[in-house]
């Protein structure tokens, strides 16, 4: 299976580079300057010369806060972008896999969002991230999309990365303890997306595996927990550590509002596709323990 990331220096294209010898697929990455969703005017072409069995689009702006000063680009790149690669796969005919976000949604329901309840994005990035979902479903009939949430990962900028880096000279931070998820490992996301596209692969008639699907790290909790547990690993793992303030959105104000909830139902991507991701602390585990030990080889204490 050769598949075709678009995005390069992102986690999720990172991580599906490495997983894909697992699935014994290939993973071909395209990404900027070569590829730019920015840019939609070489993307069909660029898409055709490298070939595929599948594209799957790993590739976003994702300034959620940025977003709000230049909404044109985040919807150039997360909108319009999007539903030019689409239509690409379209002529190509070959499937298509598309990473949304929770962000779609406004965050006020009291139970995780499925994959059909009104989505009402509070933001620039939300509302671009919405607008790739429908160019992508315009675009071609053989598609599926990922809401996914809270990712992280080895690679690139993240909030566990983050947690480990402001544990180094802090004895104390303050997060946010009144908004609710999923932490999702990306490396977690590539297996499901290599399973999908098998799944796409081997029944290309079966429209049950098309649509829109959630897809998140089992189990949920707030910010604060979340860095609770990152610092609780690291400590085992011989790494900083740091007591965790809980403190409240109002009290930590960015440009972009963000979701309270941003809990995501999965079962439908379990029932269709046989896919459930490990429990968020389990994956957790695995990234806390391979960064302590990447800090620790670099001379990084």
């Amino acid at each position: 299976m050769r598949v075709i990331v678009i995005g390069r220096e992102g986690q999720v294209a990172r991580a599906l580079a490495e997983r894909a010898p697992a699935h014994g697929a290939k993973a071909v990455l395209l990404g900027r300057p070569r590829l730019d969703l920015a840019d939609p005017s070489g993307i069909e072409d660029i898409l055709r010369e490298t070939g595929g069995d599948l594209i799957v689009n790993a590739a976003a702006y994702t300034a959620v806060d940025q977003a709000e000063t230049e909404p044109e680009l985040a919807e150039a790149i997360n909108g319009i972008g999007a539903g030019v690669a689409a239509g690409a796969a379209a002529v190509m005919r070959v499937p298509f896999i598309h990473l949304s976000t929770d962000y779609v949604f406004d965050g006020s329901l009291d139970r995780p969002y499925r994959e059909d309840d009104t989505v009402n994005p509070l933001g620039a990035y939300g509302r671009s991230k919405r607008l790739g979902e429908e160019a992508v479903a315009a675009g071609i009939a053989d598609h599926v999309i990922l809401r996914t949430a809270w990712i992280y990962s080895p690679f690139g900028r993240n909030f566990v990365k983050t947690m480990l880096r402001l544990a180094k000279d802090r004895e104390e931070v303050g997060v946010v303890a009144d908004q609710l998820g999923s932490p999702t490992s990306a490396s977690d996301i590539a297996d499901g997306i290599f399973t999908v596209a098998k799944n796409l692969l081997e029944r290309p008639q079966d429209r049950a595996l098309r649509g829109v699907f959630h897809m998140t790290g089992a189990g949920f909790a707030s910010w604060a927990e979340f860095a609770a547990e990152i610092f609780t690993l690291s400590a085992r793992s011989g790494g900083p550590s740091a007591r965790v303030r809980p403190i409240m959105t109002a009290d930590y104000p960015t440009p972009a509002k963000r979701p309270f909830n941003s809990r995501l139902d999965c079962t439908k991507l379990e029932t269709i596709h046989g896919i459930r991701l490990p429990s968020w602390q389990t994956s957790l585990a695995s990234c806390v323990e391979r960064l302590i030990a990447e800090m620790r080889e670099s001379g990084v204490s």
